[in-house]
């Protein structure tokens, strides 16, 4: 079983490019920045996981996916090498995705990679965890209180 299940930020926005062989499939290509779980002192505090993904997905990570947006990918393993032009064979490895989905809401990826994104005025207040205050003296009004 080949299956690679990965949680990250995007180090930069997704390279996209289209392929020649006349179906004009969309290819994105990212890197994430995974966070390890025991960090060694003194040691790399995360690993860089080449990604690539086709298609739709592709498409998606187009329109939706920036640097610093943090992302959730389930995916398999494809590794490979090359001799690059010094002679020296470069070994590769590449997380095919299969699936990519947000892994936090849009405000936070914005404050995390240093946006101007504003949330919009609201009339109701809010604790700032996603959820709405529930004024006092309204419980007679809910129905699953």
């Amino acid at each position: 079983m080949n299956k690679v299940i990965l949680m990250g930020r995007l180090t930069r926005d997704p390279e996209i490019n289209y392929s020649q062989n006349g179906n004009n499939t969309c290819i994105a290509k990212y890197t994430l920045a995974v966070d390890r779980r025991f960090k060694q002192e003194g040691g790399q505090e995360a690993d860089f996981i080449s990604c690539a993904v086709f298609g739709k997905g592709a498409e998606f990570a187009e329109k939706y996916l920036h640097k610093g947006t943090k992302i959730a990918i389930t995916g398999r393993l494809e590794t490979g090498s090359y001799t690059n032009k010094d002679g020296v064979k470069v070994y590769t490895t590449t997380v095919i995705v299969e699936e990519q989905e947000f892994a936090e809401s849009k405000a936070s990826s914005q404050n995390n990679a240093g946006g101007n994104y504003q949330q919009p005025a609201s009339n109701n207040s809010s604790s700032g965890d996603g959820f709405m205050n529930v004024p006092d003296g309204i419980d007679e009004e809910l129905p699953f209180v």
